[in-house]
């Protein structure tokens, strides 16, 4: 005789009694691996199986990168306007409210300055999460004013790119941020103030063909997806089949288009560590 005896077939808990495992609690990246969230936040966004770096927004970056989370953000309430009175499917107004209020961000970008590793530093960093990240004319004109603001207290530039590129319900004036910040960051190099790009996955469009390419130093997360248009565009354009890892930061680093790609948890001390050298500073033991 079993020890146990069915007394009634099937599941007799009520639905409304059912209890649901709370979201967010695991992440799976593409390659499978499951990760704990808590372990994946504590592995700076990485999945410690695969090294996959999950896509993270300024806020993730501002905490890895200020000393302390501690940070003044600079123009935080600029937003954009729709001049154009742009309207596909909805209007850019309407969309531009979506947005707002599902990232609670005002664009596509978040500007900062404080300290990281007790040194001063401004960061610029963009966020997918944010219509693409797609590059409109408050992201151009924070860039512009980030680099204003490193010209004026002399203190280095970082720039956290992850775009799809231009922003097409702006039209020509998105593509005029193109030219607006390049020429802000000709006069940080003139100045001698450095300028660091760091391109995220993706970086794309408008924003590789300006201000993510031209960094001091350029640098990558590993397989991070770099370039102007898409592989699959690219592939139709040409009818050729692309190389294998094609626009991969591998792939650009190989080709000289990188100077180096570093895992996330050394990102801080990498940044400082090339600042130390070439503002010649005395190269201090430094821990993230």
């Amino acid at each position: 005789m079993p020890w146990f005896k069915r007394t009634k077939k099937g599941i007799q808990t009520p639905t409304e009694e059912k209890k649901d495992v709370p979201k967010g609690l695991w992440y799976k990246s593409p390659t499978g691996k499951v990760v704990d969230s808590e372990e994946l936040e504590k592995n700076f966004y990485v999945s410690p199986e695969d090294g996959y770096h999950v896509r993270i927004g300024s806020k993730e970056y501002f905490e890895i990168l200020f000393d302390d989370n501690k940070f003044k953000e600079l123009d935080k309430n600029l937003t954009s306007k729709d001049s154009l009175n742009f309207e596909d499917k909805k209007k850019y107004t309407d969309r531009l409210k979506e947005a707002q209020d599902k990232t609670g961000l005002k664009d596509a970008i978040r500007c900062a300055v404080g300290k990281s590793m007790g040194s001063d530093l401004v960061v610029a960093c963009m966020d997918f999460s944010f219509i693409g990240g797609s590059m409109g004319s408050v992201v151009g004109e924070k860039i512009a004013r980030a680099a204003d603001y490193s010209l004026k207290k002399n203190i280095p530039l970082l720039i956290i790119s992850k775009s799809g590129g231009a922003r097409m319900m702006e039209a020509a004036l998105s593509l005029m941020q193109l030219a607006k910040t390049s020429v802000k960051l000709a006069q940080l190099s003139d100045a001698g103030i450095p300028y660091i790009s760091l391109c995220t996955d993706p970086t794309t469009g408008g924003t590789t063909a300006s201000f993510a390419m031209l960094g001091d130093i350029n640098i990558s997360e590993p397989g991070a997806l770099i370039g102007f248009a898409g592989p699959r565009v690219v592939r139709d354009t040409t009818g050729k089949e692309l190389p294998e890892g094609f626009q991969t930061a591998e792939f650009l680093m190989e080709h000289g288009f990188l100077d180096f790609i570093t895992h996330r948890r050394d990102l801080k001390r990498k940044i400082n560590l090339y600042l130390d050298l070439v503002l010649n500073r005395p190269l201090r033991e430094k821990t993230a």
